[in-house]
Formats: structure tokens, sequence, C-alpha cells
């Protein structure tokens, strides 16, 4: 206690609070319910982060069925979510652990089963995604807030995703059994749906966005072209809209083992010349921007190229083979993923000269591969050879296992937790946001709740512990 006045007379109060307050959450543990909703997955997962470890109680994800609309429904998205969030909260909660496998001195919540451990706080995202869907999960949360009389944290989608692997490390689940913890400063690769970001991060809340998509993101590329390439007997018969996913299956039918003598391009000379490599049908695909440094992603040309190569196909007396669909597959993704790994290294090299603020290089050790492209196999492959044939073999790639890359409640506890753990709470007045900038140079909503800001930080509702 005297050290502690002491602290308090030079005023260092705060530092000490959170000082004690982390040491004192590190013994007894973290327990979060957590909930996702912010485009198609009505997810919920129990959370637990003790000292050493974490551990996911419960985690299940319920998919809206869109498959006669060959992609996402934004309101038959958000009927899915009011249909199934609140039983799937209902399913985890007789996963919260029982009173027996308490640390320290955890309240409890009575069940029908029971006495079970009350969570210390509920997590769920706030943004960026759809509005609407975004607000069933987040007054949800509320709700079981003030029931139960807790805490709780609306968290940023996107810093979740590149959060993700300190997740997996910290239940052991890596695929390849090394459990690497990416330490800050990290660059991240986040590839989805709806967003392609190269991101700098140097602390929790700290991220810089070095690039992102000009125009569309290479998961929407993707299943955009799958639903041309893929014969229409596989398209009818899948049992979702993962068309991005079903492609690479439909290209690599024997996964690594039809691209295991893929060699990244090992100069810029050597990249700008198979710029446009043509195929042995006669027709090509151009990386974008492969002429420039830019840092910036495009991937709107794919669609219309590969629409342009099946139009002109159309006309001609010869179909399409199965084995041509299968190269033009390849080469799609090919082109996709050499493109964003050139902005990758050329990032790369940007921070190994200098740092923009600093003027420092920056080490970095580690890329963070994550979001529902990351789950793709060939992706990877091309990363690894690009950074080991451009000079940065000595840079990790970390990846989720595939079910934690797409959307998911328990990447949304793990970053709730570490936000709690800094001392970060929200406001029972937060509202969703549909845009919200990880960087603080960027703009936030823009919408009219007036969170204009950017950063995980630079939006309103926060309160700091």
């Amino acid at each position: 206690m005297l050290i502690l006045r002491v602290a308090n007379a030079a005023g260092h109060k705060s530092l000490w609070n959170n000082a004690l307050r982390s040491a004192y959450l590190h013994r007894r543990g973290i327990l979060t319910l957590a909930i996702e909703t912010s485009c198609d997955d009505t997810s919920v997962a129990i959370v637990d982060k003790t000292t050493s470890s974490a551990k996911i109680h419960f985690l299940e994800n319920i998919t809206c069925d869109s498959t006669a609309y060959q992609g996402i429904h934004p309101l038959r998205a958000l009927e899915s979510h009011q249909e199934n969030l609140a039983s799937l909260v209902n399913k985890a909660l007789s996963h919260l652990p029982r009173p027996e496998s308490e640390q320290g001195n955890r309240k409890l919540v009575t069940l029908s089963d029971g006495p079970r451990q009350k969570p210390d706080f509920i997590s769920a995202t706030r943004g960026p995604g759809m509005r609407a869907n975004l607000f069933v999960g987040l007054d949800t949360a509320k709700a079981l807030s003030v029931a139960w009389q807790i805490p709780f944290v609306g968290v940023h989608h996107m810093q979740a995703h590149l959060l993700t692997p300190r997740l997996v490390s910290a239940v052991s689940l890596s695929p390849d059994n090394k459990h690497i913890t990416p330490d800050f400063p990290f660059l991240s690769t986040l590839a989805s749906g709806g967003h392609t970001l190269l991101v700098t991060s140097t602390s929790l809340t700290t991220h810089s966005i070095l690039a992102t998509t000009c125009d569309i993101a290479l998961g929407e590329a993707l299943d955009k072209v799958a639903r041309e390439i893929l014969p229409p007997s596989l398209l009818k018969s899948s049992k979702n809209t993962m068309y991005g996913k079903l492609l690479e299956q439909y290209a690599f039918p024997n996964g690594p083992a039809d691209y295991k003598d893929y060699t990244a391009p090992r100069t810029r000379g050597e990249e700008i010349a198979c710029a446009k490599r043509v195929s042995e049908y006669g027709w090509s695909l151009t990386t974008p921007l492969a002429q420039t440094r830019q840092l910036a992603f495009s991937f709107s040309f794919l669609a219309t190229a590969v629409g342009k190569i099946l139009s002109k196909r159309s006309t001609t007396s010869t179909p399409l083979s199965d084995t041509e669909r299968v190269a033009l597959a390849r080469e799609a993704m090919r082109t996709c993923f050499e493109h964003l790994a050139s902005r990758t290294v050329i990032a790369l090299d940007s921070l190994s000269s200098s740092n923009t603020e600093s003027k420092q290089p920056l080490p970095i050790k580690t890329l963070v591969v994550s979001g529902g492209v990351a789950a793709n196999r060939f992706l990877m492959t091309v990363l690894r050879s690009f950074l080991d044939v451009r000079g940065f073999a000595h840079v990790r790639i970390v990846a989720p296992p595939p079910a934690l890359c797409t959307d998911n409640a328990a990447m949304i506890g793990w970053a709730g937790i570490e936000m709690f753990e800094a001392g970060w709470r929200s406001e029972l007045s937060v509202r969703a946001l549909r845009k919200w900038s990880l960087d603080e140079s960027g703009d936030g909503d823009g919408g009219d709740d007036g969170d204009g800001a950017g950063g995980v930080l630079g939006v309103g509702g926060w309160v700091r512990v």
C-alpha cells in the first residue's frame, strides 16, 4: 500500500490502478460471452482467459441460407439473426463453467441446471458491418449486460480479425503446433468478402492502414468469378454461398499437391514480365498495378476479364471444357493472390527502410493473414513463396485455422478480453457503426450518430476504468 500511495502522490494513480487490475484479472481469469452479427453469420461464443492460456467453452455459427440469391441478401440475413440469436445465446449458457472450476471470487448465475459462473462482461461486434444486423447483436449484448449487471465491450470487427492468431496461440489451436503469438509491431493482411487491407499494428489500439482496395474486396471478386467459372451443376448442388472456397476445391482437387511446384517471381522485373501470361487456350488475365509500386489493391478487373473470356467462347462452336475451366480458375486465383503478395512485399520494403512518422525502420517479424480468404491454402503458398524469394524469409506468416478465419464470435470475445484487460468498456448508449476505420486518420461511420472519427478509440462511447 505504501508503494501505491507514493505512486498516487506522484500523479501515477491510473498507471498503478491499471497494473493492479491486470494482475488481479490474470489471477482469477476473464470470462466473456461474445456475439457476432456483422454480416450473415449469427455466432455466439464463451471465451475464458487465464494466466497462461485460454479456452473456448462454446462456439457456434448459424449462416443465413442465401443459396437462392447466390450471395448475401441483406434482409434475409437480418431475419436470420432475429430468428437464431436468442436460441444460440440460450444454448451457450449451458456451457458457462460450473462453480467448481472457478478461479478467484467469481460471481454466479443460476440456470435451470444449477449455478454457473457469470461472465465478467459481454462482448459484441459494434462495427463495421451491416448496421441493422449489427444492432441485433449489440442490443442483445446490452440487454445481457443490464440483466446481469456486468460491463460490455463493443468490438471492432477488423481488430478482432487481426488479433485472432493471438487467440489461437492462447488456446493451442495452431495447426502446425507452434502456437506463435504475434507480438507488436506486426503487419496484417485482412482479406474477406467485404475488406482487403494491409495494416501495421504497433499496439492493441494503434493501427495504420497501408493499403486498401480501390473497388471491391478480394473475397467478393473470387465469389463473382466462381459463379462464372464453376459448372452450373456444381453451383446448384452447393449448400452455401461460399463460392470462393468452392472455387479453390474445384481448381485444386488434390490440395497442395496441385501447386507444390509454385515459385513466385524472384524480382520485380519477372513479376512485370508475367503480369499478362497467355494460356495455352489463348486467353490471359492481366495483374492490376503491376507496373507501379502503388500501395493499393484492385480486384474488379477479375470478373470483367473472366466474363469477356467466357462471352467470347460462347460465340464459338467449341464449349468450355472442364480442363479449361480448371485452368481459368487457377489463373484467376494466381493473378489475385500475386497482386496481394506483391503489395505486401512493397509494404515490407517500405517499413524496413523507414517508418513514416519516426523515420526509423519498423521491425516487422510477423505477417498475420486473417479474414475469410485466409482459409485458402493456395494464397498461403503464394505469400510464403513471395516472402522467401524477395528477401523476407525471416518474416513468419501466422494465420488462424480455417474455422476461425471466417466471421465468428470467438475472435470477438478475444478482442473484447484484450480491450477489457486494458481497462476499456463501452457505454450502454453506443450505436452500431456501418463504417469504422482501424486507422486514426480514416473516417468512422460518417452516419447520423456523430461518430465520425477513425481509429479503434476514435469513436465515441469508450470508458476507461
